[in-house]
């Protein structure tokens, strides 16, 4: 059954319209190959992937129909890649809220279940952690060998859902364009409040043209400098630029802060470079005024 008309506006109409991806008997190599870019899509959590990063091995196997799709799933998983995007850079909170969203497809429902795998980790590591939701009776009831994991929760299937897993999956999903490397929180987790007093999180909107939507997040001391890179000589629109993370010069790296720039169009890219570089995140590009309005 798919999503309301109201909750498809938070960004989910394009895989609440699209089928599971599944590998089938006889799949040709182009076949193969498509269902191979959705797993790198999905358990990269949609991040950019580079030719050294592609699991050679892994996708030779696969269209060679030596293994199946939750066995490359299960490589992926526990490849250096994986671990280096998503396990060394994280909290562990954070690093289990990826897990769950990367291999079942939806956010963790309450504190238990976060509670055991951080056990499972400690003891038995990371492998045996990736193992224990790749041999769920949870897992093979959603996808099986052939289908790759999707994000379930963005469709009402009625079979082991929880309400509260659909709120909670917009504080970890942000977007059909974003990646889980390039969100404002960063590594840090984002359910542990909600989890720990087993409240439900409210829905953050993927994008909005307003500050209560996704891209949205305020200085911590309640206030946003406003500031220019320079003066604007031009007649063109003016652009508001949003930024969090930002290092600022003559400081150390550690000393980072929320920023705004206000710059005119023709800046507008030079700008965005220049953020980049300071290794700043840009939460909202919007218009503020044109010069003589």
């Amino acid at each position: 059954m798919a999503i309301t008309t109201t909750a498809s506006r938070l960004g989910a109409r394009a895989f609440n319209e699209t089928k599971p991806v599944e590998l089938r008997p006889n799949a040709t190599q182009k076949e193969a190959e498509v269902v191979i870019r959705a797993i790198y899509r999905q358990i990269l959590g949609n991040d950019y992937l580079m030719q050294s990063d592609r699991q050679g091995d892994l996708e030779s196997l696969l269209i060679g129909g030596q293994i199946s799709v939750r066995d490359f799933v299960r490589g992926l998983a526990k490849s250096e890649i994986y671990k280096t995007k998503f396990l060394y850079p994280h909290f562990h909170t954070r690093v289990i809220e990826l897990n769950c969203k990367h291999l079942l497809g939806r956010a963790p429902y309450d504190e238990s279940e976060v509670i055991e795998h951080l056990d499972r980790y400690q003891n038995e590591g990371f492998d045996a952690d990736i193992d224990s939701y790749l041999d769920s009776a949870e897992y093979d009831r959603k996808f099986g060998d052939a289908i790759v994991p999707y994000y379930c929760d963005l469709v009402t299937t009625g079979a082991g859902q929880q309400t509260v897993g659909f709120t909670r999956f917009f504080q970890l999903y942000r977007g059909y364009a974003n990646s889980d490397r390039a969100q404002l929180s960063g590594t840090k987790s984002c359910l542990a409040t909600g989890l720990a007093t087993n409240s439900a999180a409210s829905i953050m909107p993927p994008s909005s043209g307003d500050t209560a939507g996704w891209s949205y997040q305020p200085a911590e001391k309640g206030t946003t400098p406003a500031r220019t890179f320079q003066p604007a000589a031009s007649n063109s629109r003016m652009y508001r630029i949003e930024v969090t993370g930002f290092s600022l010069q003559r400081y150390p790296k550690v000393r980072r802060s929320n920023q705004e720039f206000v710059v005119p169009y023709e800046q507008l890219y030079s700008t965005l470079q220049q953020i980049k570089k300071r290794g700043g995140k840009v939460a909202s590009v919007t218009l503020a005024c044109s010069t003589g309005e």
